[in-house]
């Protein structure tokens, strides 16, 4: 069918990408939308499922397949915010003769018959603002990667596009015609768009809407009652807060990285990762992170997952990323049908880092389990079956300490014994002792603290330079790594340990540019970093806390705010010269790091009462 045109709006086809995104999902699918709430992003069925849209990696390509755009004609300016304290989106489009149009955007999600109603379902609303604002709504998805369009037929009120595994519908009060064959039309009253399962709705398309948009808001603001907050930087930590829970992937418990693929750390830098999996050391710090804000059911369906990952090891080795539905081969290909973030490919699916040897996992695990046996609002309390499976864990920590890996930072051309890796090999002994004395298995506590005392002493003696005054990245090296910021607050050694102290000099002499931090200085696979890490800052910012720098630990942290973009989120990286971001996005570690940051820095309740 031939599509009209009838004018074309303004910079159509010609903005070029930035972060200035929001996100908007149910723990099952997200979407993120740019600020004039064109949806550039959303995979179906589920977060690594082929992208439905994805202009994000493709500036929309010459005929803007993959989008979803309500388009408002001679469009001057924009306004875009989330719903307070939900994960609801609302843009108001203005065009230069005074009309107004508004767009609110959200994935149902809400309690029902006893459980989390969460579709794979987007609902838009749009409603006239002002004046006669004249519009044009563009629904192309795609599939096999932004390759093919896929087959449409129409109803009386609907539109099916089917495609080879997958058939979407979208039901709506819009003439069908109109969103068809792209008609542009006088927006007089609101429309509804609801695009999900291909089944038909029991009501009206309006009352659906409505129905889901004001219990999908009464359900966040509910969920947020109940977070622990800081009573400073509030805003900011509930919305990190929101889009961690966003990162969970409810079905299996898993927790992904981010829900993007291939958005480079720097410019042209080929460091371009599909990041729609599980990693077992993410999925702890964010574990950790809610858990501090008292969101204990999104531990509790982890460790779920986990238990289930840890149950088909026989011997307790475990690879360190995971498929959402605990998959263990993830291939790594590249798609050649998309071009990349503003042309910067190559856009990769799948991850190789599952076939690399990370011998911190092992402690990430046992750490995000650790506290299921000592909480008692859980529901299901860690036991001497759980135990076992992560005593398995512990004898891959006994046996890997002092052996080479490729560290968590996923190197892919060099292995050696990484401190950090070690570390965390250390912690899974520390913490088996600790959970055996809780069970009251003296025995079994003895054993595990044997192990951790004679792993301690070896990093003692083989990480630790004098020359340096301080810990290497690796056993007998003399280089800096962010991850030894965290040798405090693991435990290891305490904060006013002299050796501590050195390694901290050590890293901001070496890593601190400005007021951002890098993972480590030295030439990797794809040469020397050129972005500071974003969750390496934090890092950076709870270490100078820990110490006592309270102060300067408290101007890095708004600094960091501040790189956030209008919507409150964070990406992987940051441009050290100009704050701007990089990576995959929104980036879990990096609100991770947010929120236990404003945790340890705010003022405690008690000043404002």
């Amino acid at each position: 069918m031939v599509r009209r045109r009838f004018g074309k709006p303004q910079q159509e086809n010609e903005v070029t990408s930035t972060l200035e995104l929001s996100v908007i999902g149910n723990s099952t699918i997200s979407a993120l939308l740019d600020k004039d709430a064109r949806i550039v992003w959303c995979c179906f069925p589920r977060f690594d499922g082929d992208p439905t849209f994805c202009t994000l990696l493709n500036n929309g390509g010459e005929d803007e397949t993959g989008s979803f755009n309500i388009t408002l004609f001679d469009q001057v300016r924009s306004e875009q915010q989330y719903r307070r304290n939900s994960a609801i989106v609302v843009t108001t489009l203005f065009d230069d003769n005074g009309n107004a149009v508004e767009i609110t955007d959200f994935a149902p999600r809400f309690k029902q018959f006893g459980r989390v109603f969460r579709p794979t379902m987007l609902v838009r609303h749009i409603r006239p603002l002002n004046g006669t604002p004249r519009v044009c709504i563009r629904l192309r998805p795609a599939f096999d990667h932004g390759a093919q369009r896929p087959e449409r037929t129409r109803g009386s009120n609907h539109i099916r596009y089917v495609m080879p595994e997958l058939t979407l519908r979208l039901t709506t009060d819009a003439a069908i015609s109109y969103i068809d064959e792209e008609i542009p039309f006088v927006l007089e009253s609101p429309v509804t768009l609801i695009l999900g399962p291909d089944e038909s709705l029991t009501e009206s398309v309006s009352q659906v809407g409505k129905t889901f948009y004001e219990r999908t808001n009464d359900y966040w603001r509910e969920w947020c009652r109940y977070l622990s907050i800081p009573f400073e930087w509030q805003e900011a930590v509930i919305r990190a807060a929101i889009t961690l829970k966003l990162s969970s992937f409810e079905e299996s418990g898993a927790i992904i990285a981010a829900p993007t693929t291939s958005i480079p750390e720097a410019p042209n830098s080929k460091r371009n990762w599909d990041y729609r999996f599980c990693w077992l050391r993410d999925s702890y710090f964010v574990v950790h992170a809610l858990n501090s804000l008292g969101v204990t059911r999104t531990m509790e369906g982890y460790l779920s997952y986990i238990s289930n990952i840890v149950a088909g090891s026989d011997d307790g080795y475990l690879q360190p990323v995971f498929g959402i539905t605990m998959e263990s081969d993830l291939d790594e290909r590249e798609v050649l049908s998309l071009k990349g973030y503003n042309g910067m490919g190559p856009v990769r699916v799948g991850n190789d880092a599952y076939t690399q040897v990370q011998n911190d996992g092992y402690g990430s695990v046992i750490l995000a389990c650790a506290q299921s046996f000592f909480d008692q609002r859980l529901t299901k309390l860690g036991d001497e079956t759980l135990l076992k499976r992560l005593e398995r864990l512990g004898e891959q920590a006994v046996q890997r300490w002092d052996a080479p890996d490729a560290g968590l930072w996923e190197l892919r051309t060099r292995q050696e014994v990484h401190t950090f890796s070690s570390l965390m090999c250390w912690a899974s002994c520390d913490r088996l002792a600790r959970i055996c004395e809780r069970l009251e298995l003296e025995d079994r506590r003895v054993y595990w603290q044997i192990h951790a005392d004679k792993i301690k002493e070896g990093i003692l003696q083989q990480a630790w330079n004098s020359e340096i005054n301080s810990f290497a990245d690796t056993f007998g090296g003399d280089g800096a790594d962010a991850s030894l910021l965290l040798i405090a607050e693991l435990g290891f050694l305490p904060p006013d340990d002299p050796r501590f102290l050195g390694t901290l000099k050590m890293i901001e002499e070496r890593l601190r540019k400005g007021p951002y931090l890098y993972r480590y200085n030295r030439p990797d696979d794809f040469g020397t970093p050129e972005t500071s890490f974003n969750v390496c800052t934090f890092w950076y910012i709870d270490a100078l806390a820990a110490v006592g720098r309270t102060a300067e630990a408290r101007d890095l942290f708004e600094n960091m705010l501040a790189c956030r973009n209008r919507m409150g989120l964070l990406s992987e990286d940051a441009d050290p010269n100009t704050g701007q971001l990089w990576g995959n996005f929104p980036q879990t570690y990096s609100m991770v790091g947010l929120i236990k940051s404003a945790m340890k820095l705010s003022k405690p309740w008690e000043v404002a009462f």
